[in-house]
């Protein structure tokens, strides 16, 4: 048995050609530019393989978090407009200049700092209902401090809000969407660029468009609304070892699960070291069990997740070391690996480790 050492033991398969068809569906149902997130690692997916894949779109820019993000797609060539949407640091101003990234700004100190020392692009950040960063829409005296201090701000390029709940409660983007065009219209003027709709925003369609959408999740395969996503990532595992075990055997440490009957117990290069989540029906009872695809049949995991192996209850399907079972992005989608996890797509995707390579393709 000889297979490549990148496929030893897991790694996940990356469909970018999907990806793109993702980005596609919701530049065409909005009519705006993209903006798309590629921070953590491109959704966990790889930021440059990401943004490159995506080029031939002609995106504005690219959402990153972090000075270090912006940093590594510059050193891979990305021209494009980068947009840190983490709140700017006065310590941080630096970076962002030796770089050549916009900065998100929400608050009157860093907006002064950067005033102050350059006339580069910015974009202003105002809190909707997020309750996480930004000028606060309802804060008058920080508003109007900010008004004065945009008034002769040359950079000032854009102006943002970020959803809370878009894809759960429309009637809350609406709200915040009114809220943001309140504060604008306060403002000196109207900067070129108003954005706001995350994926759940721009399956809005037209409502909530502004001059660009900023999609993330729903670009890498998860779901944000009522539209499907093409599946975009499939994470693989071989099998690594086999075992017949006997009625009331038990499996992973804690022995906290028994066979039930004779049965074959596979088990997957694949752990929590990886990012396959330790998480459980042990812990919480409620959720759903964790299947994955192994030999053309859904089996279950069995017994604690260990850092670096997942141990599966194959039953009588014939199964052998070195066949691959797929975790999610086969008959088990991602979210549905996700809610098993008791979490979201986000996390199961961000989560995966840098042992676990990525292969990439359905390049367009």
């Amino acid at each position: 048995m000889t297979f490549t050492l990148d496929k030893a033991r897991a790694w996940v398969d990356v469909d970018l050609g999907a990806l793109v068809a993702n980005a596609r569906t919701l530049s065409g149902l909005t009519g705006s530019r993209l903006l798309p997130m590629v921070k953590a690692n491109g959704y966990g997916l790889g930021a440059i393989a990401v943004a490159r894949a995506l080029e031939p779109l002609e995106p504005w820019g690219y959402g990153v978090a972090s000075v270090e993000e912006g940093a590594a797609l510059r050193s891979a060539g990305i021209g494009r407009p980068l947009l840190v949407t983490s709140p700017l640091l006065a310590a941080a101003i630096d970076g962002h200049l030796a770089h050549d990234l916009r900065p998100s700004i929400g608050d009157l100190e860093a907006l002064g700092a950067w005033c102050g020392r350059s006339a580069r692009p910015f974009h202003v950040e105002i809190d909707t209902g997020m309750a996480r960063a930004g000028f606060r829409w309802n804060d008058g005296p920080a508003l109007a401090a900010a008004a004065e201090l945009l008034r002769d701000a040359r950079g000032w390029e854009g102006v943002y809000t970020h959803f809370h709940s878009a894809d759960s409660d429309p009637a809350s983007a609406a709200s915040q969407w009114e809220r943001l065009c309140g504060v604008v219209a306060a403002l000196p003027r109207r900067p070129g660029l108003l954005h706001a709709a995350n994926s759940a925003g721009a399956l809005c369609g037209r409502a909530y468009a502004g001059d660009l959408i900023r999609p993330g999740i729903f670009l890498y395969g998860g779901r944000a609304g009522a539209t499907a996503p093409l599946p975009v990532a499939a994470l693989r595992a071989r099998v690594v070892a086999v075992r017949r075990v006997a009625a009331g055997d038990p499996v992973s440490y804690g022995a906290t699960w028994h066979a039930a009957r004779e049965t074959t117990v596979a088990t997957l290069g694949l752990g929590y070291g990886d990012g396959f989540l330790r998480a459980s029906r042990e812990q919480s009872p409620a959720l759903p069990p964790r299947l994955v695809e192994l030999g053309g049949a859904l089996v279950p995991v069995v017994g604690r997740v260990t850092m670096d192996m997942t141990m599966v209850d194959a039953g009588d399907t014939p199964v052998g070391r070195g066949d691959v079972a797929t975790i999610f992005g086969g008959r088990v989608s991602l979210d549905q690996q996700a809610a098993a996890a008791g979490t979201i797509a986000y996390e199961m995707l961000t989560a995966l480790g840098a042992r676990v390579p990525r292969r990439y393709g359905g390049e367009t």
